[in-house]
């Protein structure tokens, strides 16, 4: 990849660095001695680093990969939350990508190799460490795989397999994707006594665990209560014999952090509600990822509407709850007379189904509502196999 970018091409690139790309690409005006494909992709990327990495999008000099990669590549809270996992002498990410996650680690060890099998990444990640003064990454073109049998013993090894398969779907599995850690990890516990790994949400959990040794932490980490990524800690001499879960919801004013070991969960007793009370609780997806059910009716005072309804109810408001809450104005049966008078007058709501037979879209049609506004609908399921429909507006989350 040549890296030089010519004086006509910088100038491009800085007039339209706010414009539309699709629009910019069918007209892009004065545009003689511009590479126009790779102004193109740096406008774009610089836009989505905005969003998505605004510190680096500050940075002059950096050079962004094609637009796969910047999708692909961790958010600026993400990867910090990441960086405060590990620290030490020496790292080795053995699948670099775009250099996010080596480039914000990093800072928190001595001498650190970046290794992408892709000559373009390898190269830009090369360039951009450079411009972020991180002088002490060496960068190597190369294998995962093949790296992994020639590298020097280190404190730390990370790795973000490739989250699909051949055919462009979404994988669930451990040994789906690319490298196959499972296989692995023999070596890898052979040259560092840590191995950190990124997985996609989409991943089955349970299935992940059946596949990898010594894991002793995996941490679900959320972004404004979407889920984002898995994380994995693998410990090569660990006594620890529990399974710590930790599910963090990052946001602008700071985190929500609650964590678990597995063994606290399947032994917890799960208080039922025998009625929707004052307030409703919905606890946000790192939780419902983690698995943290019956454990919540034992932290906070609330209880849970059914053993399989993921909601929770109290009667005083919680702000610590670790999810959005609710003040619920109404609850009734799903009976034709009930849901006419306690929709009277609704034209628009945001509706959620817990353990309903309905989907949102075959409610939605059958109650004639449109999508928005202030207040909030849960058709859901309560002890006792009792179906009702809770009229709400949010208190916070």
């Amino acid at each position: 990849m040549d890296l030089e970018i010519g004086v006509e091409t910088k100038r491009f690139i800085a007039e339209h660095g706010k414009d539309d790309v699709r629009n910019l690409a069918l007209h892009p005006g004065r545009a003689e001695g511009v590479d126009l494909p790779f102004a193109l992709s740096q406008i774009e990327g610089r836009q989505i680093a905005r969003r998505k990495l605004p510190s680096l999008a500050q940075v002059e000099g950096i050079l962004y990969p094609p637009h796969i990669s910047m999708e692909q590549c961790s958010s600026e809270p993400t990867a910090l939350y990441k960086s405060s996992l590990v620290e030490g002498g020496s790292l080795v990410d053995l699948t670099g990508g775009f250099g996010i996650d080596c480039s914000y680690m990093a800072k928190r060890f001595s001498s650190v190799i970046y290794v992408e099998r892709n000559q373009n990444l390898s190269a830009v990640a090369q360039h951009n460490f450079m411009v972020l003064g991180l002088n002490h990454i060496e960068v190597r073109c190369d294998d995962a795989t093949s790296f992994l049998l020639k590298m020097p013993k280190v404190d730390c090894i990370y790795l973000d397999p490739a989250r699909r398969d051949n055919y462009g779907r979404k994988t669930v599995s451990v040994v789906d994707c690319e490298p196959d850690v499972s296989a692995l990890q023999e070596g890898l516990f052979e040259h560092s006594p840590l191995v950190l790994i990124k997985y996609s949400p989409m991943l089955d959990l349970s299935l992940a665990l059946q596949s990898l040794q010594n894991v002793t932490e995996v941490h679900v980490v959320s972004v404004d209560n979407e889920c984002k990524e898995l994380l994995f800690k693998l410990e090569r001499d660990t006594d620890e014999t529990e399974l710590k879960i930790v599910c963090v919801n990052l946001k602008k004013d700071g985190q929500n952090l609650f964590s678990f070991t597995k063994k606290e969960e399947e032994s917890s007793s799960c208080r039922l509600a025998d009625s929707v009370q004052k307030y409703l609780y919905e606890p946000n997806v790192s939780l419902l990822k983690g698995g943290a059910y019956r454990l919540l009716t034992q932290r906070f005072p609330v209880s849970k509407l059914d053993v399989n309804t993921h909601l929770y109810t109290s009667d005083e408001c919680l702000a610590d709850f670790p999810g959005r809450a609710f003040e619920v104005e109404s609850s009734f049966q799903m009976n034709k007379a009930e849901l006419k008078q306690g929709l009277a007058g609704l034209k628009m709501a945001n509706l959620t189904v817990r353990n309903f037979p309905q989907t949102v879209a075959e409610l939605r049609s059958r109650l004639k509502l449109k999508e928005g506004g202030d207040v909030y609908l849960f058709a859901a399921t309560l002890k006792g196999d009792r179906r009702l429909m809770i009229r709400c507006k949010k208190v916070c989350g």
